[in-house]
């Protein structure tokens, strides 16, 4: 038979699928459990359940299901425009933020090229660089986190692209503005900085830096984002970059047609409105990150300080039979060993009740 796996380019070849959060059906039919007694934290979903504003722009949108989306996205470009003070022209739109980072790889990277990305940083990056056939150069993570002056040390002449995630998945680390600022002073100008800030929503005042206050400055920088955490809206899979104008004509020359569907640009747009539930979000998500810290410090646990959605718990052994555990509980949570973290599990905050059932279940497994 022909072997079809040695017929993909090398970097493919090399590749492992990402692996997502077990789905609650999925784990329901493998264990013969009630779904509806099954909670998932594994995947940084927003507990809130979308905005009755999109659900409602979602709904005014059914009837043209016939008609393809507005290939442009001229609505959802024109109010991110608005909203964050840049031309329309500087926005591009994905099938969730995934979607820009593979349209920068398939844009910058190619065979003899590389790009630089943190140990412990979103599986994206790797992937996306190695489907082109370019070398992502791993950097040693420092306390979990972006070392960012060794990142800066690993730039070389073939460096085209760097990945840097802000805070960070699935470690939840983050860095301040200054750190920011001497990074981007310092990266050559025909490298570009892909700015991860997936969760940056969940961040309040100035501890975290806001990536767009640093475009004018360094036109070698893109600022990614998603509808799909705080704003609710993962099923629909909506996200965006904002760069220069330059850089997005570049992206959208790779981009596929339509590839935001009509139903998720109206609903991005209703939710980018919503601002009170923005709060509720980013509220809840304070109050269950407390609640689980609480929970970790009673149990004798340690985690990683977080500014994301989601904590990740250190057990100090290998988690595999403690996920199983938890698994056959029904509490889904998501394991980080392909990350480098065999210790580690990610959880994702939940609404109280939720936090509660995990902790319950993790005592009842840990004999606590």
């Amino acid at each position: 038979m022909t072997d079809f796996l040695a017929l993909a380019q090398p970097g493919v070849q090399k590749l492992s699928p990402y692996v997502p959060g077990k789905p609650v059906d999925e784990l329901a039919r493998e264990l013969d459990l009630d779904p509806a007694g099954i909670v998932k934290l594994a995947s940084n979903e927003n507990p809130l359940g979308p905005s009755p504003k999109a659900l409602e722009a979602i709904r005014g949108e059914l009837a043209e299901l016939t008609r393809y989306p507005d290939g442009n996205g001229f609505a959802l470009k024109s109010r991110l425009a608005a909203r964050y003070a840049v031309q329309p022209q500087q926005v591009t739109l994905g099938n969730g933020s995934n979607d820009i980072l593979e349209l920068v790889a398939r844009a910058y990277l190619a065979p003899g090229l590389n790009a630089v990305f943190s140990e412990h940083a979103f599986a994206v990056y790797p992937i996306a660089t190695q489907a082109v056939g370019a070398q992502g150069k791993v950097v040693p993570a420092k306390d979990f986190g972006h070392d960012l002056e060794a990142m800066l040390a690993a730039i070389d002449a073939n460096t085209r692209v760097v990945f840097i995630a802000n805070p960070n998945n699935p470690t939840g680390t983050w860095f301040g503005p200054q750190a920011l600022s001497d990074f981007l002073a310092r990266v050559p100008q025909e490298v570009l900085v892909v700015l991860d800030e997936a969760y940056i929503e969940y961040a309040e005042g100035d501890e975290l830096p806001d990536g767009l206050d640093y475009l004018a400055a360094h036109p070698n920088l893109l600022v990614s984002r998603t509808f799909s955490k705080a704003y609710g809206l993962a099923a629909l899979r909506v996200g965006y970059g904002i760069s220069s104008a330059q850089v997005a004509d570049v992206l959208n020359r790779v981009r596929q047609p339509f590839n935001v569907n009509s139903l998720a640009l109206a609903a991005a747009c209703a939710a980018l409105d919503d601002t009170d539930y923005l709060v509720r979000s980013r509220q809840l998500n304070d109050a269950g990150m407390a609640q689980l810290e609480a929970g970790c410090r009673a149990l004798g646990l340690g985690w990683i300080p977080s500014r994301g959605n989601f904590i990740a718990i250190d057990f100090a052994r290998d988690t595999a039979a403690i996920n199983q555990a938890l698994l056959r509980e029904g509490v889904i949570v998501r394991p980080v060993a392909g990350y480098g973290m065999p210790t580690y599990l990610r959880v994702s905050i939940g609404l109280p009740e939720e936090n509660a059932r995990f902790l319950e279940a993790l005592a009842k497994v840990l004999g606590a």
